[in-house]
């Protein structure tokens, strides 16, 4: 029997691409201008999942480019409306400890929590800031462990990406559910597997 749930946020909670033209709107039209079409649509999907001065390197962007990018990417904030998945009031109406633990710049990972209207949800929320720490998710993982004093047997991981979360919880050695709403990915990558949150309540236990 589970004692605390660990979520991602970003298509976890909601699916990014429903908001990311206006979201990067800025930072996607710089961008543009210094690429060449076909790597723009590559970078535009990875933006989605890894920070921007990874995705600057990735692609060796000029030290130009890389900069501007980092200073929008840092300022950058959304205030429309963001919608959760349709199940997640599965996730809602689960009477255990729920905590959020998301990579991303902190004023952009804070403005999308608000909109979300989520911040109740959860018992804490945790934003790892690419440009503020070299802090990794086991280490928040481990953090949440050693605060709360769950064994890691009490501990579920739930996330959208493999090499994200679902690999972080591993090295702990902590449960994971692989969050999958587009199919995406095979259901051995991880101990549990949902397209859909419905089964999310009889594996907590």
């Amino acid at each position: 029997m589970k004692k605390a749930l660990i979520f991602d946020l970003d298509d976890t909670i909601y699916p990014s691409k429903s908001v990311a033209d206006k979201m990067f709107a800025e930072l996607y039209a710089l961008i543009q201008k210094h690429v060449s079409e076909d790597v723009y649509e590559k970078v535009k999907e990875d933006i989605l999942t890894s920070p921007f001065q990874k995705v600057a390197d990735r692609y060796k962007f000029s030290k130009e480019l890389k900069q501007k990018g980092m200073k929008l990417s840092e300022e950058m904030e959304y205030h429309e409306p963001i919608k959760t998945f349709d199940d997640y009031s599965f996730i809602k109406d689960l009477n255990i400890d729920k905590f959020l633990v998301t990579a991303g710049y902190t004023k952009l990972q804070k403005s999308k929590i608000k909109q979300l209207g989520i911040e109740k949800d959860f018992k804490e929320i945790f934003i790892s800031d690419p440009a503020k720490t070299g802090g990794s998710k086991t280490e928040v993982f481990e953090s949440i462990l050693n605060k709360y004093h769950y064994q890691p047997s009490e501990v579920l991981v739930i996330g959208d990406n493999p090499e994200a979360e679902i690999t972080a919880a591993k090295e702990l050695n902590l449960d994971t559910y692989l969050y999958d709403a587009e199919k995406k990915y095979s259901p051995a990558l991880a101990d549990y597997y949902g397209n859909n949150y419905s089964n999310l309540k009889e594996i907590v236990g």
